[in-house]
Parts: structure tokens; C-alpha cells; sequence
């Protein structure tokens, strides 16, 4: 679908200095959305059908890095997912300007609150006891994976993405699981994982639909822990801008 080359410089600086900041992607998400904004957008053309495999080996990310990258993406609203086969993934990429978050003007209005997703974005999430706990009780008591009841004794926690390929500790990353889960998915992808659960009969139709939701919510920032309050009471509030 052809369209209109936008400034290519433009572009970039409404990139720089509004998406990317707004949003608060990631390296690895920059670099994927540059890398399918180059092929698309910046050539003409509205959509792009692209498969993992080519945009890893593109960007030189791991296969799974890049695909939680396109999930947040998507979940960002920066790309539209017009269809998913065995082809590959059908998207539209949006310019900067065109993503509904990220306008300047909206920003400018946006007034930046204690626990505003900035500072969630930033905290480390295995540093402190506290920390910790609070992934845990927000997956309510349960296997992230497999919904299994979880006791202190039988609960640990997982890297979604592993850190050996580049997965960080922040909220979106750390789930808290069983232990028989942490050991059976070890590097697998987290979705990949979840399939493996459901031929071994471990989760059901409706549930795999559901840790399916849950993954797509983890990755775009939806399922935020609370903080506990004696660490809230240790930071300083911030200014407004």
C-alpha cells in the first residue's frame, strides 16, 4: 500500500523528542521500530509484511527480544497488526506524529505524578525484598504460567524475556511463578511456553486464551505492581514540568 515519503528528518526528531520519551521504549524496542519504520514509511509505503526471523537478523537482536518488541509495539498502538500467519506478520507502521500518545500537545498537558510510568519503567525490581514480594502478590498468589496455587515456600521469579537476551528486571519483565515452570521454561519464549502447557493438558483453551491476554498486558505496562508503602514514603516527590 504506497503512500507519501514523509521528511525523513522530521520524523526522526518527533521520534526522538516525543514517541520514544512518552512511551518509554526500550532499546530494543527503538531499534525495531527503526528498523521497520526504514523499510516502510521512509520508503513509501504504509504496511510491511516482515517474519521474526528477518527482523532478528536485521536488527542483530534475538529472535525472542524482537518478538516482545513488536507485542509492545503493538500494544503501544505504534504499529497495527493487520494480520498474523505462517507468512509472517502483516502490520501498519505509524509515524510519530500519527500515534495518539505520543503528540506533543498531550504531553505537554500530562502532568507527572509519584507513580507515574517513568518511575516504574526505571525501578529494578529484584533489588529489594520488598520489591519482590510486590510481583508476587500481584500475580494474586498464582503461577504466572500455569496457575498453580503458590506458597513462599514454592514461589520464585522469572525473567519473561531471559536476561541472557537482553531481558531486563523492570515490571513488564518479572512475573512470579512456581518452580517447576521457572525450570521447564528456562529460555523457551514465554508464549511458546504457554502452548507447551496446554498440549500437556496443564492449562485449558479458555486459560491459555487468557496468560495469552495477560503476556500482551504484561508487555505494554498494564499489569503493574503496587508499591509497597514504606518504599513509596522513601522517595521524593517529583516536580512538574
Amino acid at each position: 500500500m504506497a503512500t507519501k515519503k514523509p521528511n525523513a528528518e522530521q520524523v526522526w526528531k518527533e521520534f526522538e523528542d516525543h514517541l520514544a520519551p512518552r512511551l518509554g521504549l526500550s532499546t530494543t524496542d527503538r531499534v525495531v521500530y527503526s528498523h521497520l519504520l526504514r523499510h516502510s514509511r521512509l520508503e513509501g509505503e504504509l504496511r510491511l509484511q516482515f517474519s521474526i526471523l528477518w527482523l532478528a537478523r536485521g536488527t542483530r537482536l534475538s529472535h525472542n527480544a524482537v518478538r516482545w518488541a513488536v507485542r509492545r509495539l503493538v500494544a503501544h498502538g505504534v504499529l497495527r497488526l493487520v494480520e498474523r500467519s505462517k507468512a509472517g506478520h502483516l502490520v501498519e507502521i505509524r509515524l510519530p506524529s500519527e500515534v495518539r500518545a505520543a503528540r506533543p500537545r498531550q504531553i505537554a498537558r500530562r502532568p507527572l505524578s509519584r507513580t507515574r510510568a517513568f518511575d516504574f519503567e526505571d525501578l529494578d525490581f529484584l533489588k529489594s525484598p520488598a520489591l519482590r514480594r510486590a510481583i508476587h502478590a500481584r500475580e494474586l498468589g498464582r503461577c504466572f504460567y500455569c496457575l498453580s496455587r503458590l506458597t513462599p515456600a514454592t514461589r520464585c521469579l522469572d525473567h519473561v524475556v531471559p536476561r541472557a537476551e537482553f531481558g531486563d528486571n523492570s515490571c513488564r519483565n518479572l512475573v512470579s511463578c512456581c518452580q517447576r515452570c521457572n525450570v521447564q521454561k528456562s529460555d523457551f519464549p514465554a508464549a511458546d511456553f504457554l502452548r507447551r502447557l496446554h498440549r500437556e493438558r496443564r492449562l485449558t483453551e479458555v486459560e491459555l486464551a487468557a496468560r495469552f491476554r495477560a503476556l500482551d498486558a504484561l508487555a505494554a505496562g498494564k499489569l503493574r505492581p503496587r508499591l509497597p508503602s514504606q518504599w513509596m514514603r522513601r522517595r521524593k516527590p517529583t516536580g512538574s514540568v
